[in-house]
């Protein structure tokens, strides 16, 4: 990300953090129609196109039906514990992403692969635990949508409360495992993102903190797309274990179980693609150029 001459300054961890924050809620809130249909397909399968007319892509045919009968709102059903667990999400991740790459000697941005995996591993290690009983949240009100059986959420607020009243901390915390095993994914995706960003730098003949908008949308959706690939199948677990709280009877008995019996692992690949590949680009692209420009605002030590 930034440079990083001795370490994060206090003013340099309040930039990285104020970044961190308003970049994931710019691309959350831009893909959250995407975020539902993928939750569902994750979920609950193939939807069940109520339209003949409605031909093509399920994504667009899920959209307009999600459209047709829930209006725009259930297009942004879960926005506001996305939008609550992506403040402290990239906030937590940048500012101990980037303090433990310092830690790990990453002064010249020139830090190994395997230094890397552990600093991009440790921060994510960090943020699923603080952020997971928002996700489970945003889990819930995404499917209940489609879900008549069960007395649905009325907001974020009253859903962690039934979920902590109802299930328990083990509610709150379900799918905590698979969503740990994801750590995976940016042990993954941020190496690649900083291989990618020092080669287009080299090519550039430029420095890294200088590299253009457009540069650090190539460096982030390609080492997103690289990443999502190979860890997707760990989101279809993680979203079935979260959502089945809501009905009285288990479908899973934990994560063996419902690895065991989930058939097709990939429902919701294309689009949680077209989903995550947008939003790391307005994720990482939002982070570098407001970073810039608090930086050049506060001008940290």
């Amino acid at each position: 990300m930034a440079a990083n001459t001795h370490g994060p300054s206090p003013k340099g961890l309040l930039c990285n953090a104020g970044a961190g924050a308003a970049a994931g809620m710019i691309a959350a809130t831009f893909v959250c129609p995407l975020d539902v249909i993928k939750t569902r397909l994750q979920v609950h399968g193939l939807p069940q196109l109520a339209s003949a007319n409605i031909k093509g892509s399920v994504i667009v045919g899920s959209l307009e039906q999600i459209f047709q009968k829930e209006g725009l709102r259930g297009m942004y059903r879960g926005l506001s514990p996305t939008v609550l667990a992506l403040l402290p999400n990239w906030a937590v991740y940048f500012t101990i992403y980037e303090q433990l790459k310092s830690f790990l000697g990453a002064d010249d941005h020139q830090l190994s692969v395997g230094a890397n995996m552990m600093a991009a591993s440790g921060a994510g290690a960090a943020t699923t635990i603080v952020t997971n009983p928002l996700w489970v949240v945003k889990t819930r009100l995404q499917t209940q949508g489609i879900r008549r059986d069960v007395v649905p959420y009325r907001s974020t607020l009253s859903a962690l409360q039934r979920i902590a009243h109802e299930e328990g901390i083990r509610g709150l915390y379900s799918g905590l495992v698979p969503a740990l095993a994801g750590i995976s994914h940016v042990a993954i995706q941020f190496p690649t993102y900083e291989k990618i960003k020092c080669y287009l730098a080299d090519q550039g003949n430029t420095t890294i903190d200088k590299l253009s908008a457009s540069d650090v949308a190539v460096a982030s959706s390609v080492s997103k797309i690289f990443a999502s690939t190979l860890t997707y199948p760990h989101e279809v677990v993680r979203s079935r274990l979260q959502e089945q709280g809501h009905h009285s009877e288990k479908r899973y008995s934990g994560v063996v179980d419902c690895i065991k019996k989930v058939f097709h692992p990939s429902r919701g690949c294309a689009t949680n693609l077209l989903r995550t590949t947008p939003a790391a680009v307005i994720t990482f692209t939002s982070f570098e150029m407001i970073h810039r420009f608090l930086v050049s605002l506060f001008s940290p030590d």
